[in-house]
């Protein structure tokens, strides 16, 4: 049995046994097991959490765009978010803001908890209105010299929280009932939080409120302990080393403690500061800190608290430091900011995000910026030099081709271990041959980039004396983003480097030692010219957001990979122009006069070669002709032989009886070994198939008719259009580019696979002889507006 023995200082119980205030309570166990052994059932509780959701250790999100997987989210709403900036009374419309976006959360099937303040500010607001229409019913009644006005008491904090947190809960109530969801009181008192049967019976009571859909709103309660009482409350047991508590200062600890206790996954730490700087705010020198690791990063320095509530920015840091240690993701924000809820949850870049891991000490901006300044220096270099980079580069591939090998393989074990699908794990793998390839494809680019800048496309004479030049330029600077493909990586810096454009990479994090060892590589040929700033990989997914926003130096953003990522770049790009292809649905058409050898030959590289490509065949359309013929059943079994699994269209469903089962949709990119095979009546029904259910990128028509394959060639809406050869001939090194930075399927600037031409645009070039308007106002010069040849 656990004896517990109350240690005070001086006599604190009344008649009544009332605790009196301002004395140190101190629980002490008497024997070995004690606190230590209630201690013990709440870890292995929690840790039997963390095992029923599949989890060894709970562990904080690394980065924000992982935050819109929390399930248990904790917000927390300082004084300075909940009352009005003269501290009056309660800021309604931003107090209803929040509670629209807790409602959406926990209808959306997240469990959302609530720690309010705002009590006193409600109660101190409703006694001072009944204190003055007393006072004035006082001085009325008073018979005494009106002149002399007696000065009103402001309300004692304890009572003002007694009178304020059935009205502040009423409130909540009311607003959170407009969308459906039930809201719970619990209120606590600081010793709660140290009394271990207290900590059981809340996350008790918690855990049930969350399971029967409820939002628990958590307050202390001040009409008991005032938040301007001082800390006087302490653990103490037999284990001096548990370190499993802080002291409970202010609504930040108790938030703290409360986001550990019920195992939450996210807590928001919601103030009036913008998040945590690195010197107080409005001090010279002062910058926010977007991502805070406790591990890594420098001592802060704290500025003055808020005019209203108990803590201070230190009081937050603490507290989510000791939550984050405790395996619990921690944002502190400004709670007055719009929306700031859900662009949090959204992975963007507000507020501080604490993490555990290192993040890249020098800022995205201060990438994007040298990349703008070293573009421009890598296109001021000669033909021949930037030629002699690429050149450079290719013999590196070739002479670290081990030690590129072995840093791919630590990728590829590590993605073994982790279940990296197959068509990933395809992509992700380097060969000596893939090495061969890029290292060719690089010697082609150098020979092509020593003609393809400052190239003159049109050449006219304005006037006599004045020539009208348009020449190539790049475009500036490029933010591409894949995924997988580590060859990618060289492909791109090759071409931009070619055309002098600036490079920010960001790779798929399965590929990290492999691309940042090319990246070393690429770097390596750069700093012969000192340029090596022109090309940057940017290390964490959190970063896209941020860059997404610095049009001030990025002009194109390129993105290669899924077609969610591809969807979510052009979503979150308000201000830089996005190029790429969201789908690779590439379909292969075999017409009834197409010969049997080269449709099977076709349709098997289209879809067997490399079916984790974009211009992999994903379905395969056949004239109705066909389906009783020799070339069907040929098809089918060299589909089968070589592993892929089919599936059928509406018409081929209805014309077997028992056949493949059906396609789920005919607008699907599987990216394996599956395909879709449809039946058409014709070529027409077939261009009608491809322009409904293609994504634009690559279509083939098979037939020996050419007046078909001309109407094919005029009637297919895609970027990439052949007849009788495989859709992967979709690939700018096929197409004699030596590489591509992405295919494209937009109508603007380029299409198709995207090479050293679409990296460029033009600027002009006027050379006069002291020429003005005025001139050819007053008919003293005309116009000639004739041609010249081109150099």
């Amino acid at each position: 049995m656990t004896i517990f023995s109350l240690i005070v200082s001086k006599p604190i119980f009344s008649k009544s046994f009332g605790l009196v205030s301002g004395f140190t309570l101190r629980y002490v166990s008497s024997g070995k097991k004690g606190l230590r052994a209630i201690q013990a059932n709440l870890d292995r509780q929690r840790n039997s959490e963390n095992n029923h959701h599949g989890l060894v250790q709970k562990r904080a999100f690394d980065y924000r765009s992982d935050l819109k997987n929390a399930r248990r989210i904790v917000v927390k709403l300082g004084s300075a978010v909940i009352t009005r900036e003269d501290a009056t009374g309660i800021a309604l419309g931003r107090l209803a803001s929040i509670v629209e976006q807790v409602s959406q959360f926990q209808n959306e099937g997240k469990e959302m908890l609530i720690v309010t303040s705002g009590a006193v500010a409600f109660g101190k607001q409703k006694l001072s209105k009944e204190m003055r229409m007393a006072m004035s019913m006082r001085e009325t009644l008073s018979i005494k010299d009106n002149s002399i006005k007696p000065s009103m008491p402001m309300p004692e904090p304890r009572s003002a929280a007694a009178v304020g947190q059935s009205g502040l809960m009423a409130f909540y109530d009311v607003m959170f009932a407009q969308y459906g969801v039930n809201i719970a009181q619990v209120l606590v008192t600081k010793p709660d939080f140290y009394n271990p049967v207290s900590r059981v019976n809340l996350r008790s009571t918690v855990s049930e409120l969350l399971a029967l859909n409820i939002v628990p709103i958590v307050n202390t309660n001040d009409a008991v302990v005032s938040p301007s009482m001082p800390d006087t409350i302490e653990v103490c047991s037999d284990d001096s080393d548990n370190d499993d508590h802080i002291m409970i200062h202010d609504n930040d600890s108790l938030a703290a403690h409360l986001a550990v206790e019920v195992n939450a996954d996210l807590l928001i730490l919601m103030s009036d500061v913008d998040g945590v700087y690195n010197l107080p705010p409005g001090q010279e020198g002062a910058r926010l800190i977007s991502t805070y690791s406790p591990k890594f990063n420098g001592n802060l320095q704290y500025g003055q608290k808020s005019k209203v509530g108990s803590g201070g920015m230190e009081s937050k840091v603490n507290s989510a430091v000791w939550a984050l240690e405790r395996g619990v993701s921690v944002v502190i924000c400004n709670g007055t900011e719009e929306l700031a809820i859900n662009k949090i949850m959204q992975g963007k870049k507000i507020g501080t995000f604490f993490t555990d891991i290192k993040h890249q000490s020098t800022s995205v901006e201060t990438y994007a910026a040298n990349a703008r300044r070293a573009s421009r220096e890598l296109q001021s270099l000669s033909a021949a030099e930037r030629s002699d980079i690429l050149i450079r580069l290719s013999e590196l591939l070739q002479t670290r081709k081990e030690s590129i090998l072995k840093a791919n393989n630590k990728d590829l074990s590590f993605a073994e271990m982790t279940g990296l699908s197959p068509p990933l794990m395809s992509r992700l793998k380097l060969t000596p041959e893939k090495l061969n390839s890029l290292s060719d494809g690089l010697q082609q680019i150098a020979e092509e980039s020593k003609t393809i800048l400052n190239r003159c496309l049109r050449h006219t004479e304005i006037a006599n004396g004045m020539r009208l030049k348009q020449v190539t330029v790049p475009i500036g600077v490029v933010l591409v983003i894949f995924e997988s493909r580590p060859d990618s990586l060289v492909q791109i810096a090759g071409l931009c480097i070619a055309t002098g454009n600036g490079v920010l990479l960001k790779g798929g994090k399965e590929a990290n030692h492999t691309n940042q060892h090319l990246l070393n590589l690429v770097q390596e040929a750069l700093n012969k010219y000192n340029v090596a700033n022109s090309v940057s990989l940017v290390s964490n997914r959190e970063e896209i957001s941020e860059l997404l926003t610095l049009d001030k130096y990025i002009d194109l953003v390129i993105p290669r990979g899924s077609n969610e990522l591809v969807k979510t770049i052009k979503e979150q790009s308000k201000s830089i122009p996005v190029l790429g292809h969201a789908d690779g649905i590439c379909h292969v058409y075999v017409d009834e006069e197409a010969e049997i050898e080269k449709a099977v030959k076709i349709v098997k590289d289209s879809k067997c070669d490399y079916p984790a490509a974009c211009n992999a065949m994903e379905t395969l359309l056949l004239h109705k002709s066909l389906v009783q013929s020799d070339c069907f059943t040929r098809i089918c079994n060299m589909l089968k032989e070589n592993g892929v699994k089919i599936y059928s269209g509406p018409n081929l469903s209805k014309m077997l009886t028992f056949g493949p089962p059906a396609a789920k949709s005919m607008r699907i990119e599987y990216g394996a070994l599956e395909c879709a095979i449809e039946v058409v009546d014709d070529i027409r029904e077939a261009i009608e198939h491809i322009n409904t259910y293609g994504s634009s990128h690559t279509d083939v028509i098979v037939t020996e008719n050419e007046t078909k394959a001309d109407l094919f060639f005029r009637a297919i809406d895609s970027a990439c259009v052949f007849h009788n050869c495989s859709t992967r001939f979709a690939d700018g090194y096929r197409f004699g580019l030596g590489a591509e930075v992405g295919i494209s399927t937009s109508r603007i600037h380029a299409r198709g696979p995207v090479g050293l031409e679409g990296l460029l645009t033009t600027k002009w070039i006027l050379i006069g002889n002291g020429n003005t308007v005025e001139d050819f106002n007053k008919g003293l010069m005309e116009y000639k507006h004739e041609p010249l040849p081109i150099a």
